[in-house]
C-alpha cells in the first residue's frame, strides 16, 4: 500500500470530493482524520471507510476559526501520534453576475476557500516542522490544497469571487512551497474541473437561472468544454491526491496540477 503507516487529515470530507479523497487515502493504508463542519457527514464517511476495512475517525471542524483548527489538529495528533498528510479540501461557492455580487458573497467564499486554507496550513505546518521524517523517506510532511480550474482560468461565468479565492489558493501554494521546502515539507495543489458533486448540482441550478436555460443544458455546456467528453468524478480527483500524498511525488512541490479532462491546459 502506498500510504501504509501514514496519518492523513482531510477537510470538507463529509461529502463529495473530500469524501472520495478520504476513502482513497484509507484504501492505500493511511489512517484518516475525517473533518467537516457537518459532523454527521464526516461520521458517514468514517462508516464507509471502516466498512471497506480502513481506519478513520471524524471531527467537526470550522476551517475559518483558528482556535477550532488548533483544537482539532491537537486531537488528531493525539489519535495518530503524528500528522504526515493534510488535504485542504473544504470549499464553498455561490453564483451571481459580478456587478450583483454582495460583500457577503465575497466574504463567504474568501473566508472558507482562501482563509481556511491559510489557517489550516499554518497550524499544520507548525506541527510538521517539529516532527521526525516520515518512515523511509526524506520528508516531514505533505500539504495538498484543492484549488480549481477556476484558480487558473478567470473567465468562469458568475464566479468572480470564487475565481479570486481559488487564484489565492494557487498563489498561496507556491509561496508555502518555497518557505516550507527547507523544512522538508512539500506543498502542492490539485485543480479539478467540472466535478459531479452536490455543489455542482446547486451550481447547475443557479447558472441555469442566470442564463435563462435548464440545468441539463448547462451540464451539456460543461461536457462540451471538456475534451475528454464527460463530467469529472470525485474519484478522478482523489487518485491524484493519493499520488501527491505518496512517496511517488516526493520531489514535487509548488505545483498546481490540472485534473479536468483537458478543459484547461497550461
Amino acid at each position: 500500500m502506498l500510504l501504509a503507516g501514514r496519518v492523513a487529515g482531510v477537510t470538507g470530507a463529509g461529502a463529495g470530493i473530500g469524501r472520495a479523497i478520504a476513502q482513497a487515502l484509507a484504501a492505500e493504508g493511511a489512517r484518516v482524520a475525517v473533518t467537516d463542519i457537518n459532523e454527521e457527514g464526516a461520521q458517514e464517511t468514517v462508516r464507509l471507510i471502516e466498512a471497506a476495512g480502513g481506519v478513520a475517525r471524524a471531527w467537526r471542524l470550522d476551517v475559518t476559526r483558528r482556535d477550532h483548527i488548533v483544537q482539532v489538529v491537537d486531537a488528531i495528533r493525539e489519535w495518530g501520534r503524528r500528522l504526515d498528510i493534510w488535504v485542504n479540501n473544504a470549499g464553498v461557492s455561490t453564483m451571481n453576475r459580478f456587478w450583483e455580487l454582495t460583500e457577503e458573497d465575497w466574504d463567504f467564499n474568501m473566508n472558507v476557500n482562501a482563509k481556511g486554507t491559510f489557517l489550516c496550513s499554518q497550524v499544520v505546518a507548525r506541527v510538521m516542522m517539529q516532527q521526525d521524517f516520515m518512515q523511509g523517506g526524506e520528508l516531514r510532511g505533505k500539504i495538498i490544497n484543492i484549488a480549481s480550474m477556476a484558480g487558473k482560468r478567470g473567465n468562469a461565468p458568475f464566479l468572480a469571487h470564487y475565481v479570486a479565492s481559488k487564484f489565492a489558493v494557487v498563489g498561496l501554494t507556491q509561496a508555502m512551497a518555497g518557505e516550507l521546502a527547507p523544512y522538508k515539507i512539500t506543498v502542492n495543489a490539485v485543480c479539478p474541473g467540472y466535478v459531479a458533486t452536490g455543489m455542482q448540482e446547486r451550481e447547475l441550478r443557479w447558472e441555469a437561472e442566470l442564463r435563462g436555460t435548464t440545468p441539463e443544458a448547462v451540464r451539456e455546456l460543461y461536457v462540451q468544454d471538456t475534451p475528454l467528453g464527460r463530467i469529472e468524478t470525485p474519484e478522478d480527483v482523489a487518485k491524484v491526491v493519493v499520488f501527491l500524498a505518496s512517496s511517488l511525488s516526493d520531489f514535487i512541490t509548488g505545483e498546481a496540477i490540472n485534473v479536468n479532462g483537458g478543459a484547461w491546459m497550461d
